[in-house]
């Protein structure tokens, strides 16, 4: 793994109200689509009254399937501004192609976002780059890639600090997974937790109106990644939700936005006391602990190995296995464990073990 530090060596703070150093997260709020003059005005001015200060709307639509409505285009930019005159809002709009941002630049948008289908495409990431050469001043963020790839989000980052663009930050709006689930977008927490690991510098904001796509999950999911230091929001609001002409479900109105910014509690990020400096050292003695109890299984794994390979046996018993992983994760259960958490160690134990096994087996020994 490359030092992701080192490849953001300049970043700059977004400099958008609200968010890390202040009382309140950064809130980057407004409709999915600029349908109408009205509309935009309408929920901007809401908006306004309630504190937020930067409004987003998407004026270019891309659609999954043809035949949706796909934004108003250009037209959309000029009610952009219309916005930040009568209310003073910085305005935010998504890009997904070289026209796209000739042409936000050109209106002065303040803040331009790359959706998660372009940031999975270094081709489309890279001519966004290219379009921005020579454009410092504008805030880009970055959605992650509709699929769980941390090394094509990173990537996709590079690309726009590389072009000279240093006020830059990052967007969690989830995963797409094949079939139903709670989410719209399933969030793996740990992938931006990782990102952050690696680029402690980089602002990430959650986009809690894609990860749920229900206006009721926006409240639990914002809380969750403020819990975890996240630095703010971008949430889709309409002045009329359920007329919305794109992601009606997920949209709320400025009032429900203003009571779900109301209810988030702000965490202590700093204090650090006796009592859990004490909590952190049981945890790093566990962690320690756990190491060597895995030590240990995988030097019985090798001896198992060993004599799988004096008796010619094959490396993988699929019916002990399953004995084992229905086991543990039962056992997990009993102790309030989740059932997903147990499959998931359990299946990385096994592949490990196997691993372990195979060596025993190709050596000359």
């Amino acid at each position: 793994m490359s030092n992701n530090i080192s490849a953001f060596p300049d970043l700059q703070a977004i400099n958008l109200p609200g968010g890390e150093g202040s009382e309140q997260p950064l809130v980057i709020a407004g409709p999915c689509s600029a349908e109408s003059r009205q509309q935009m005005l309408t929920t901007a001015t809401q908006l306004a009254a309630n504190g937020i200060k930067v409004f987003r709307a998407g004026v270019w639509k891309p659609r999954t399937k043809p035949g949706g409505f796909e934004g108003v285009g250009e037209i959309g930019l000029s009610w952009l501004n219309e916005v930040k005159q009568a209310t003073g809002m910085l305005t935010a709009t998504e890009v997904a192609n070289r026209a796209h941002v000739a042409a936000a630049l050109q209106a002065g948008i303040d803040v331009l976002w790359i959706g998660a289908r372009t940031c999975a495409d270094p081709f489309a990431m890279q001519e966004i780059a290219d379009a921005l050469q020579g454009h410092p001043e504008v805030t880009v963020l970055v959605k992650n890639p509709v699929n769980p790839d941390i090394e094509l989000w990173i990537g996709a980052l590079q690309r726009i600090y590389n072009a000279g663009i240093h006020k830059l930050g990052a967007i969690h709006r989830g995963f797409s997974t094949y079939g139903k689930h709670v989410y719209r977008n399933v969030p793996q927490w740990h992938i931006p937790i990782e990102l952050h690991r690696r680029i402690p510098a980089l602002p990430i904001i959650c986009d809690p109106s894609h990860m749920g796509g229900k206006r009721e999950l926006i409240a639990p999911i914002a809380q969750q990644a403020l819990d975890m230091g996240f630095t703010g929001f971008i949430i889709e609001a309409h002045c009329d939700p359920d007329s919305a002409l794109s992601d009606s479900m997920q949209q709320v109105t400025p009032e429900s936005l203003n009571l779900i910014v109301h209810s988030l509690v702000m965490r202590d990020t700093k204090q650090s006391t006796e009592s859990l400096a004490l909590l952190r050292q049981r945890i790093d003695r566990y962690d320690n602990e756990l190491i060597e109890i895995l030590n240990k299984r995988m030097r019985v794994s090798r001896e198992i190995g060993q004599f799988k390979k004096e008796h010619n046996m094959q490396v993988v018993q699929t019916g002990r296995y399953a004995t084992v992983l229905n086991s543990r994760i039962k056992q997990a259960e009993e102790l309030g464990m989740s059932p997903d958490f147990m499959r998931t160690i359990m299946e990385a134990v096994h592949e490990e073990s196997v691993q372990q096994q195979v060596k025993v087996f190709e050596s000359k020994d």
